[in-house]
């Protein structure tokens, strides 16, 4: 029996419409028979087989939001581009809701490359990927293992398996903190199946106390105001299940990506909290690489995590397509 999905029609992203580019919705199944529902972006007056470019992020957001605008932007550049929902979340299938693997979430980077690959209109010999935050991390393991994506961006990522391992600034990179974490999911695994429903987590804090940290206000001002509130973002509502993070806290990302022969470009804001996630993941990324010279860290002065969600005046769109146009 095929999955049912409620897809909208109408525009309902957070950014405005690009008069410049040609819109539409397409869907395409994983490898774990999930359907993925994505927005497609083609620039309007292209003439032959266009480079392509699929994107997500970030973790917890939909494609309405940040990945939608980063997609628009780079279709205004003269790329099909496509802006997906992970499975589990917005307009996406799989059940339950609200759920998210590793392993399943690079399937998604994978069959959106499988899906770009055989478009009549695009040459499959220059597709590349660009995750944002946590889809940052998932974009450079995807790249660890899909040898036909031939530039990957990662935009002010996320390290998720090291944040869920280790906590925030490895402020709990400890045993005992892991074992008191692993007790608390395992309970709500059992509650959940007396209850027969997944707790949510809860997406960013609301009301925002006045201790928050600024990282907390920055998501605050992003997710939860008209700037970037969208229904059905997870972040922006009730968050994840409680025990989706099962995978991520037994996991850990990126081992491999010192083997990446393709192209990647990190860029972060020096002031986002996240920066050590990217600037780690890069050092890791050449450390006894044969393939650095086409890696590149690219650091955005002044700039915060969120600023590089959505301000066009900030995230480096020229950079990002010149380093892609050179590396396909």
């Amino acid at each position: 029996m095929s999955e049912e999905l409620d897809i909208t029609e109408e525009w309902d992203k957070v950014f405005t419409k690009s008069e410049k580019v040609n819109y539409r919705k397409v869907t395409f199944k994983n490898h774990f028979g999930i359907i993925l529902v994505a927005d497609l972006y083609e620039p309007k007056g292209y003439e032959g087989l266009l480079p392509a470019i699929a994107v997500s992020g970030p973790f917890g957001a939909v494609k309405e939001q940040s990945s939608g605008l980063y997609a628009q932007e780079m279709a205004e550049r003269g790329f099909l581009t496509i802006a997906f929902d992970p499975s589990f979340t917005g307009e996406s299938g799989g059940e339950p809701r609200y759920m998210n693997s590793p392993d399943i979430n690079v399937e998604d980077f994978q069959s959106a490359v499988d899906f770009l690959s055989n478009l009549k209109n695009v040459d499959s010999e220059k597709i590349s990927i660009i995750g944002i935050c946590g889809w940052g991390g998932m974009a450079i393991q995807t790249a660890c293992i899909d040898t036909r994506i031939k530039a990957t961006i990662a935009s002010t990522m996320y390290d998720m398996s090291r944040v869920a391992g280790n906590g925030y600034f490895d402020s709990e990179d400890n045993e005992e903190s892991r074992h008191k974490a692993r007790v608390l999911i395992n309970t709500q695994r059992t509650e959940d199946f007396k209850d027969k429903k997944y707790k949510l987590g809860g997406g960013v804090v609301d009301p925002l106390p006045k201790d928050a940290p600024q990282f907390v206000k920055e998501y605050y001002a992003y997710y939860k105001t008209s700037r970037g509130y969208h229904k059905r973002s997870l972040n922006s509502n009730g968050g994840w299940n409680v025990t989706a993070g099962t995978s991520l806290m037994n996991t850990r990302l990126l081992h491999y990506s010192n083997e990446i022969r393709n192209a990647v470009m990190i860029v972060h804001g020096d002031k986002a909290h996240s920066y050590y996630f990217g600037k780690d993941a890069y050092d890791n990324m050449i450390k006894n690489s044969k393939y650095t010279d086409n890696k590149e860290f690219l650091t955005i002065d002044g700039a915060s995590h969120c600023d590089l969600y959505d301000q066009k005046d900030i995230i480096p769109f020229d950079k990002i397509e010149k380093f892609i146009r050179k590396s396909i």
